[in-house]
């Protein structure tokens, strides 16, 4: 499976800067040994349901240590028997275009 979530701590930085709370649960990501890609609105993880969900919860209660409030947003693409989807999709899109 991919999931794409997104995390979004409330911030007391009167600044209104939640970089450090987001390097955190990125951080977990990275750390998970899954596959993984950062973007500007989203991290996308792939792997087994348990083990995402897992990364996920992880993330979200590292940014809760910080915040008192976190918005979480996720999105799934469970395909049973699939791997490697992570790049694979993108690449499919990458060969339509080429042609």
């Amino acid at each position: 499976m991919i999931v794409a979530f997104s995390i979004s701590p409330t911030s007391s930085d009167p600044t209104g800067s939640v970089t450090e709370a987001v390097a955190a649960a990125v951080r977990v990501v990275r750390e998970s040994g899954l596959p993984h890609e950062t973007n500007a609105m989203f991290t996308n993880i792939e792997g087994e349901w348990d083990e995402v969900m897992a990364v996920v919860k992880q993330a979200v209660d590292v940014v809760a240590a910080v915040s008192p409030r976190v918005g979480l947003v996720l999105k799934a693409d469970i395909r049973p028997g699939y791997d490697g989807q992570l790049a694979a999709k993108v690449q499919r899109i990458n060969d339509a275009l080429a042609d």
